[in-house]
Parts: C-alpha cells; structure tokens; sequence
C-alpha cells in the first residue's frame, strides 16, 4: 500500500464526506487514504503556521506518493510544498486566495461558522482571518507536479478565481510537466458527487493503474 495524504479544508475534519467516498475507490487499487485532523491547536483558535507544521510532520512521517488539499487544505499543500515536499499534489476546489475573501465578517470576535465535522455552528477566533491576508503561498506555481480539480459551480470559491490564479503559473513558465487544471462542469464547492473524478486524478498523480 503506498500512502495518500489527504488535508481537509476549513470547518471541516477527517469525517468528511469525500475521505470515505475516496478510500472506497483508491484503497482496493493500493492507495491508501491517511486524512489527519488539522483543527489545530483547535477550532475556536485555529491557525495556518500549525496546520502547516502538522502537514509537514505527516509528510516526513507517511511519506506520502500524493498530498491532496481540499479546499483550506490546498494552502496547507502549497505551504508544505515550500518546505520541500516531494509528492505531486491535487488540490480540489483550491481556497486561491482565501485571505481576501473575509473582508465583510461581522462585528465581534469570536465569530460563529458551521463546522461540517460536528455538524453545528462553532466559533473560531478572529485574528485567523486576519492572518489568512497575509498568506500568499499561491502567489507562485509549486516547485512539484500539480492538479487543480475545479466545480465550474463551486458556491464558496469563485471559479474565474481559481482560473485566473492558474493562468498566471502557466505564465510563469515554472509549472511543472504533467501538472494539469481539470473543470468539472456544473460541479459545487464539495464535488462529492464527482468523488470517482477525483480519484482517477490521484491515481495519475500517483502513477497507479485503474480500477480493473
């Protein structure tokens, strides 16, 4: 079996819908889908610097043939990519730019979201989407091979975002061989649904075989 490392995104956790949609499809052909909790140090005081240090220590640790980075999680990917990481990435609906979306929050501190993992609304504090401006690990293309997986209808990131973020890596001429921007039509923010695209993309990343 060799090692996915799947990182999952904002008030969200290892529970997630596609983690089991994932092992289901990638396990039987020898992947294996290690998913770590990056609420770190907690929710409520959430922040980036850690999550990307718990990233770092499961890719020394699980030395992983692919990262996966959904969401938040493709920022923690992009900053584990600075730190030397190896592995090819695939980054699903990719949080590009995550920091200048939350310039209307409301007043108050903490702020109350809907964590998916618990499944109710928990609060988290507001200095993490301050720091989140200052996060600009997507201001350049990874120094590894790299797949966006983008829902043309993603209700949380804008897709012409992503798109615009990808254009200008190409432009760059430092996007890796391979490294590819995959549209899924009409997909959302979650892509549950196109679970088995996802998973024919980890495994080309990967360099493993098909389902039989």
């Amino acid at each position: 079996m060799r090692n996915v490392l799947y990182l999952h995104g904002f008030a969200s956790s290892p529970k997630g819908r596609k983690v089991p949609a994932l092992r289901k499809l990638l396990e039987p052909g020898g992947l294996r889908v290690i998913a770590p909790d990056l609420n770190i140090p907690s929710f409520r005081r959430l922040d980036f610097r850690s999550m990307t240090r718990v990233a770092f220590w499961e890719v020394k640790k699980r030395l992983p043939s692919v990262v996966v980075g959904s969401s938040l999680g493709a920022l923690v990917a992009l900053a584990v990519a600075e730190m030397g990481l190896k592995a090819p990435l695939v980054l699903v609906a990719p949080a590009l730019g995550f920091g200048d979306r939350w310039t209307g929050l409301p007043a108050g501190d903490p702020l109350m979201f809907f964590h998916h993992g618990v499944g109710r609304e928990l609060p988290i504090h507001r200095r993490f989407f301050e720091e989140m401006r200052l996060v600009r690990v997507d201001a350049d293309p990874p120094s590894v091979p790299v797949t966006v997986v983008m829902g043309s209808a993603d209700e949380s990131v804008p897709f012409e975002g992503v798109r615009a973020t990808w254009d200008a890596w190409s432009r760059s001429g430092r996007l890796l061989s391979g490294s590819r921007f995959v549209r899924i039509e009409g997909g959302d923010h979650g892509l549950v649904a196109h679970a088995d695209r996802i998973a024919e993309e980890v495994r080309a990343a990967a360099g493993a075989p098909g389902p039989s």
